[in-house]
């Protein structure tokens, strides 16, 4: 199981694809999140795609994506991104691909509303990625034996009312939604329907019985609906919850190795809280540029402070990835923060509190960072050091290439090669 320690952005995406580089994978399980995930894979031969719906071990042939019921299942985007990995020489990711009947349905007057609400906050935005799926989950709370679901792509009358009552609902709360009509939304549903696999809840178990597989999650623990720093946050369960409740279901609860995957800075796309931001440093993300919804992309050092907190969140970890070494081998004065002038730890409250959660994002956001004095010598020994976690896997590029296991990395060697963890 894969998760990000941080705001998002840390390099899961490339995690996953070294696990399924190294050993033969059967399915890569999504288990939270939708089309505004951004998992960037770089293969050896210079091959990119940016992950969204599909699971970032699909450069692998015969690797399978399964997207469980806490995925919010975007089909016009599934669509535009199969037709990419085509592109860049995957032509059957359709064809691996299997999608729980009972996940949300994202669809255009859930974007547009989406759009319609961040538009309107002006300078109070929240980051939001503009595709709709904080409103697809907002939707099915409040409605949820009405909400389109996966499923109804399979059922014309049914997913027409329920677009019909969506459209009306969210333009009678808005105005006039910037989408296309109901009778032009269903061919494409009807045949997404066609084109894929819906399945019920119990396909996972056999997935999970047939071969290894990893479960991939999005975005960030910092970023959790219920821990992250409120309302700078997802509407998505970002911790290894989602993805524990799939394995207790099949009955093999606790049998995966829990990895969480760090940068050697701190970064975030997006307003709120970050606190050890440092606009002096000399970096760039070209995968990550500036967008009219989140804005600009914010580096700062490390922040053990943040890192530790999403740590307890998570319920700890197996061990760590730590990826942008490359960074530290350039010389830059990168430094860790392991306490603000104020605080020196974040605890977690109570899951659901966001009053008390906004009142943590108005402290952080008057906190200021304290450093070590000396920058890191070796970065994997002294993340490892302030998380209380060991470095298992270490990136010092993009590609699996530039993966390297290092010696307290017992536990991923053991399930490169096929063996249970002791």
């Amino acid at each position: 199981m894969v998760v990000d320690l941080g705001y998002g952005d840390a390099g899961k995406g490339t995690v996953v694809d070294w696990l399924c580089a190294n050993r033969p994978v059967h399915t890569v399980v999504r288990f939270n999140g939708g089309a505004q995930a951004a998992h960037n894979v770089v293969r050896p031969d210079g091959r990119h795609h940016t992950f969204a719906q599909f699971g970032a071990g699909t450069f692998h042939p015969g690797v399978r994506t399964h997207l469980s019921r806490y995925v919010v299942v975007d089909p016009l985007a599934l669509a535009a991104e199969a037709d990419h990995l085509a592109a860049v020489g995957v032509p059957d990711a359709f064809d691996r691909l299997t999608v729980d009947g009972a996940a949300l349905l994202a669809t255009p007057y859930h974007r547009a509303a989406n759009q319609a609400r961040e538009t309107a906050r002006g300078a109070d935005r929240h980051g939001s990625c503009g595709q709709g799926v904080g409103e697809t989950v907002a939707y099915g709370l409040a409605h949820p034996d009405e909400a389109p679901r996966v499923a109804d792509c399979r059922s014309p009358e049914v997913l027409r009312r329920r677009l019909t009552a969506l459209r009306d609902r969210l333009t009678a709360e808005l105005g006039p939604l910037d989408a296309p009509p109901v009778a032009d939304c269903l061919p494409a549903c009807l045949a997404f329907a066609e084109r894929v696999a819906i399945v019920d809840g119990s396909w996972l178990a056999g997935a999970l019985r047939a071969g290894p597989c990893v479960f991939e999650g999005a975005q960030g623990v910092l970023l959790d609906e219920w821990h992250g720093f409120h309302p700078y946050t997802t509407w998505s369960t970002t911790t290894f919850a989602n993805a524990e409740a799939l394995l207790a279901e099949a009955g093999l609860n606790g049998s995966a190795i829990r990895i969480g995957v760090l940068r050697t800075v701190t970064t975030r796309h997006g307003p709120g809280p970050l606190v050890t931001e440092d606009p002096s440093l000399p970096l760039a993300d070209p995968h990550n540029p500036t967008n009219p919804w989140q804005g600009r992309f914010r580096f700062g050092h490390f922040d053990a402070v943040a890192h530790a907190y999403a740590l307890a969140v998570a319920g700890g970890v197996d061990g760590l990835a730590l990826t942008h070494l490359d960074l530290a081998d350039r010389g830059l004065d990168l430094r860790i923060c392991r306490r603000y002038d104020t605080l020196d730890r974040l605890v977690p409250g109570p899951a659901g509190d966001l009053d008390r959660q906004a009142a943590l994002t108005a402290r952080l956001l008057r906190a200021r960072p304290r450093y070590d004095d000396v920058a890191a010598t070796d970065w994997p020994e002294a993340v490892g050091a302030a998380l209380g976690a060991p470095v298992l896997l270490t990136s010092h590029g993009p590609t699996s290439a530039d993966k390297t296991v290092r010696k307290e990395g017992h536990l991923i060697n053991a399930w490169c090669i096929g063996r249970a963890p002791s």
